[in-house]
């Protein structure tokens, strides 16, 4: 079966409007994509941070995550349906992530300073 678009009236000016209006859907579902995943990555890169700039970069991105009533074209929640995906899903997968990650952190940083006091030796 061939799935090429045979055109039987060049003059279907339908047809190309429907075309035009796949790319552009297309173009905004690439937008908005670029968006959460651009959002996603400054969540994860700034999630430990300790410096003033990357505390207050994950702090945008985690208000922005968990904002449920936004009107706002690209807010998370119309993003992540306007994309097909549960927007509540990938907030408590990113939220289960940063809890993950904190407690990890809060582990390594625990062992690493019990390691410099118990393993001085005293004179």
């Amino acid at each position: 079966m061939n799935n090429s678009l045979v055109f039987r009236d060049p003059t279907d000016s339908g047809l190309l409007e429907r075309l035009l209006r796949k790319n552009i859907q297309e173009g905004e579902e690439g937008l908005m994509l670029a968006v959460l995943a651009d959002a996603v990555g400054y969540f994860q890169k700034y999630v430990l941070a300790e410096d003033e700039k990357g505390k207050k970069l994950f702090q945008e991105e985690e208000e922005w995550i968990l904002e449920k009533n936004s009107d706002w074209l690209f807010s998370f929640e119309n993003i992540c349906e306007a994309l097909r995906l549960d927007p509540n899903y990938i907030r408590q997968g990113l939220l289960s992530w940063k809890e993950a990650q904190r407690k990890f952190h809060s582990k390594a940083v625990n062992n690493h300073n019990r390691r410099r006091c118990y393993g001085r030796k005293t004179a």
